[in-house]
């Protein structure tokens, strides 16, 4: 199978290299603009000429342009009954799109699909899709668009949550702690938590629960950042992102 990468921005490159991580035999090809010079130096892939060729030549194309690009990027390209385009253009409803013969799907990969890390949410669920997504980490199909567009709020979460990760290590290191066993300190603890809440079945709220002693330091910390606003901006966050991804509408 040919992939071909209609746009090589930062997670376009991500994901090339994820695949090269993930020691695929598919081809991969690069359209002839941001990374791909690198990328094809480094990896040893073909640019093609332009996207007609890039088209030409794939069986599954990933839409990695800006997203107010992505509908005119892929109009008067030769595309076949039998491809599939996967876009990861953040926003951009199917209904957006024109009719092509090539079967569309959404997924919104994060930046950690370069270590084969990413949760990424796809939709609809086609086999090929999946497929090539589970390469890059766990492959999670969704039931619908509006689901697809509410699980998509989770990229800027996942960026969020480095931020929080970054201050935690700023605080720790600006106290007399060494930065670098911080930053494998905090990082690790994020990962612990996410697996507990993934790996198993116990409630949320219990889990959280078993944390909180009463009169102890999870406690005083989750009374001052509920006092300084939290969890209210969190969520505000949350809905001032979904509000700009629908925006225009599914």
């Amino acid at each position: 199978m040919t992939v071909g990468f209609l746009g090589v921005g930062h997670l376009a490159a991500a994901m090339v290299e994820g695949l090269a991580r993930s020691g695929t035999r598919d081809t991969v090809i690069l359209s002839p603009r941001g990374k791909s010079s690198q990328l094809a130096a480094r990896h040893g892939l073909a640019i093609c000429a332009d996207n007609h060729e890039l088209v030409e030549r794939s069986d599954i194309i990933i839409l990695a342009v800006r997203p107010e690009d992505a509908v005119g990027a892929i109009q008067g390209l030769p595309w076949r009954k039998n491809q599939i385009v996967i876009s990861v253009c953040a926003g951009v409803a199917l209904s957006q799109f024109p009719a092509i013969p090539a079967r569309i799907v959404r997924a919104m990969p994060l930046t950690a699909t370069e270590i084969n890390a990413s949760p990424t949410v796809f939709y609809p669920d086609v086999r090929e899709a999946r497929a090539l997504i589970a390469r890059l980490g766990p492959a999670i199909a969704l039931g619908s668009e509006k689901e697809f567009e509410i699980a998509t709020v989770n990229a800027a979460i996942y960026g969020w949550a480095q931020d929080i990760v970054r201050q935690s290590v700023v605080w720790g290191s600006s106290r007399g702690a060494d930065e670098t066993l911080m930053r494998q300190l905090v990082a690790q603890t994020f990962v612990a938590a996410g697996r507990m809440i993934a790996e198993t079945a116990q409630p949320m709220e219990a889990i959280l629960g078993d944390l909180v002693t009463p009169g102890g330091i999870t406690e005083l910390g989750l009374q001052v950042l509920d006092l300084e606003g939290q969890p209210a901006a969190w969520q505000a966050a949350c809905e001032a992102v979904l509000a700009r991804l629908t925006a225009t509408g599914t």
